[in-house]
C-alpha cells in the first residue's frame, strides 16, 4: 500500500521551460515528477532525488547541491477514485511537498515506460495550464512568481 504522503518536483531550465510527462495509464494526463514516500520517515529530499532518477533519468546527485529546492510548501489533496486502490482502506487524503530541480539547458530525459510515455519542455504558463492537477499547476506558478 502506498504511504499518502508525497513530493513534487518542478524540473525546469534557466530560460523558464518546464519539464512535463505524460502519464503511461491515463491518456493526456500531463505532470510534474511525483510519487510517495517508500517508507514511513523518508527524508522527503532524498525522495525528491530518487523520484526524479526513476521517472526521468536525471541524477540529481550529479547537479550542483542548491540545484534541488524545497519550496517549503505542501498541501493536502483528496486522492483521485481511480488511484485511491493504491492506498490503505479508508485514506482519502495525500499530503504533497513541493520541490524545484534546476537542470542545465541539454538535460537527457530517459523515460520509466510502465509510469510515462512522452515528455515535452514548455515554458512555465503553458506548462501550469497543461497539467492536469491544479495542485501541480499552482507549483509552477509558485515557483516562478518568487524569480
Amino acid at each position: 500500500m502506498k504511504i499518502p504522503i508525497s513530493v513534487l518536483v518542478v524540473i525546469y531550465k534557466s530560460n523558464g521551460d518546464v519539464l512535463l510527462i505524460e502519464r503511461a495509464d491515463r491518456a493526456n494526463f500531463w505532470q510534474s515528477v511525483t510519487g510517495s514516500l517508500d517508507f514511513l520517515g523518508e527524508d522527503l529530499s532524498l525522495a525528491a532525488v530518487r523520484e526524479v532518477f526513476e521517472e526521468t533519468g536525471i541524477d540529481a546527485k550529479l547537479l550542483p547541491a542548491e540545484a534541488l529546492q524545497d519550496m517549503h510548501h505542501q498541501i493536502e489533496y483528496e486522492i483521485y477514485p481511480a488511484w485511491q486502490h493504491r492506498y490503505a482502506p479508508g485514506i482519502v487524503k495525500n499530503t504533497e511537498h513541493w520541490f524545484s530541480l534546476k537542470v542545465p539547458s541539454k538535460t537527457e530525459i530517459i523515460l520509466a515506460p510502465r509510469e510515462h510515455i512522452a515528455y515535452q519542455w514548455l515554458p512555465y504558463r503553458a506548462a501550469a495550464e497543461k497539467c492536469f492537477s491544479p495542485s501541480n499547476s499552482q507549483a509552477i506558478l509558485q515557483l516562478f512568481s518568487a524569480h
